[in-house]
């Protein structure tokens, strides 16, 4: 890796070469490009016939072979190959690109050809440069293999990983699939508030701001539940946002302080119908997506196809994890988990379901009926025949949680009480009093539904963490300049 001596160096150098472009009275940084092709187009475009003009940016190795110069040329479609020809271009534009570099942006017009490798070239017969980059990319031209810097420096992740690139390009595609699927099926896509004068509508710790017009604390959103759900009410019958989430928790390989959530909300459903909406929804945008409802994650071979397995969370807890839960804790300290005096019975059940039933979760299952006292079913409604638990499922591929549902709360008496009973836990959502007026107004059956998308990202396209697939992730700062 470069010293900053090095890269100082480097930088003088391009620097130079910008300098002396200008005095030749180039324009290093034009406002207009003239593209007609992207390299994937030119490349099918070969046998054409036609000329083509390709932009994009140097990725390789600037070779000289006399008078003749070969590189490649990137954009978001790929790469092409340039050739430069002396007896082509003549002497002074030939001469010119001794002041071209690896990693410059170009825009290169000539017709096409095959070398004697049998590679598509572009013959250049007119050039320009689009932009001078006055720093290298990384490497020497053979990627970005600091996993540290690739986050904090996406830019060159993307120029030089092309697997990088695909990622966020298959994430950009799944969203748009998702809404496909979601507008086909009648739901209506919504905004609601960032800024929330109240949080709630999931299990976390918020961020907190302060509106200097308003003179108001605010809290950047856990959920979007809350606020659909009173879109529920004013009869707006599916609905569904696709949005930033903010908890203020830790970081690890599934969890970002900022995140992107799929939430959907249908009256007259119920968290079976979910159930089947999801089994449907997720092999279906694999198959939009990736031509496929096959994956591969970490070695697994996973079929998206439903039906996906229905697992009791108690039976899981039981037959999975060999829980006695007529023992709690003391059956949870003899399979190793260091219970801290102060959790709840519902805190212990969900250390449990994390550390020994989740990560066995390999095929498509969702586990369902959940105590009440588990963490996070605040807004959910209890099972008529067994109070005692309440009609919802995560759904776990992979070895961890995609989604969280719920057959919701409608009854604005359970609901006040619930929110009550939850005063003292810093993650438990506050009291919501508008919330609640909303529910008084009746709200019907509904089934709602929250889907993680990083982790259906990294699910998608076999990801070990959440950093891969999201752009900017938030890391620890390094420097002041960070």
């Amino acid at each position: 890796m470069e010293n900053e001596q090095e890269q100082q160096e480097h930088y003088r150098v391009r620097l130079g070469k910008l300098e002396e472009l200008e005095r030749r009275g180039v324009d290093a940084f034009p406002v207009h490009a003239s593209r007609t092709h992207t390299a994937a187009e030119a490349l099918a475009a070969f046998g054409t016939g036609l000329e083509v003009a390709v932009d994009g940016r140097i990725v390789t190795q600037i070779k000289r072979f006399g008078k003749l110069i070969f590189c490649h040329l990137q954009d978001v479609t790929g790469r092409i190959q340039l050739a430069f020809k002396y007896d082509v271009l003549g002497a002074d534009c030939f001469q010119m690109l001794e002041l071209i570099d690896t990693g410059d942006i170009l825009e290169a017009r000539g017709p096409l050809f095959k070398t004697k490798t049998g590679e598509i070239t572009v013959e250049v017969r007119a050039y320009r440069l689009l932009a001078k980059a006055l720093r290298p990319l990384p490497e020497k031209w053979h990627g970005l293999t600091d996993t540290e810097k690739r986050y904090r420096q996406r830019y060159l992740d993307l120029i030089t990983n092309e697997d990088a690139r695909r990622t966020f390009i298959v994430r950009s595609k799944v969203v748009s699939a998702i809404r496909r699927f979601l507008d086909a099926r009648g739901f209506l896509e919504v905004e609601t508030p960032v800024l929330q004068p109240i949080y709630g509508g999931a299990y976390a710790r918020p961020f907190v701001t302060h509106h200097n017009a308003l003179d108001r604390q605010l809290y950047l959103r856990i959920a979007f539940e809350l606020y659909l759900k009173r879109l529920i009410v004013g009869g707006l019958d599916k609905v569904y946002e696709i949005g930033r989430d903010f908890r203020n928790e830790g970081i690890d390989r599934l969890h970002n302080p900022e995140f992107t959530m799929l939430e959907t909300y249908e009256a007259y459903a119920d968290y079976r119908d979910v159930m089947a909406m999801v089994e449907e929804m997720i092999p279906t945008v694999a198959q939009d997506v990736l031509g496929k409802t096959t994956i591969t994650f970490k070695g697994h071979e996973i079929d998206l196809r439903p039906p996906w397995r229905r697992l009791p969370l108690v039976k899981a807890l039981e037959d999975v994890a060999g829980v006695d839960l007529a023992d709690l804790p003391g059956s949870a300290a003899r399979l190793g988990l260091p219970v801290v005096a102060d959790w709840s019975r519902g805190k212990i059940l969900d250390e449990l379901v994390s550390n020994f039933v989740e990560p066995k979760l390999i095929e498509p299952t969702f586990l369902i009926d959940y105590p009440i006292e588990f963490p996070g079913s605040l807004l959910a409604k209890r099972k008529p025949e067994n109070p005692e638990l309440v009609e919802r499922f995560e759904g776990y591929v992979g070895g961890f949680e995609i989604c969280n549902a719920f057959s919701e709360l409608n009854d604005p008496r359970d609901q006040r009480a619930r929110f009550l009973d939850q005063r003292g836990d810093e993650e438990a959502s506050p009291m919501d009093e508008d919330y609640v007026l909303a529910l008084e107004h009746g709200m019907p059956p509904c089934g709602g539904l929250g889907i993680g998308i990083d982790r259906l990202l990294m699910l998608l396209t076999d990801k070990p963490t959440i950093r891969e697939v999201i752009l900017f992730p938030q890391l620890r700062t390094t420097s002041a300049a960070e």
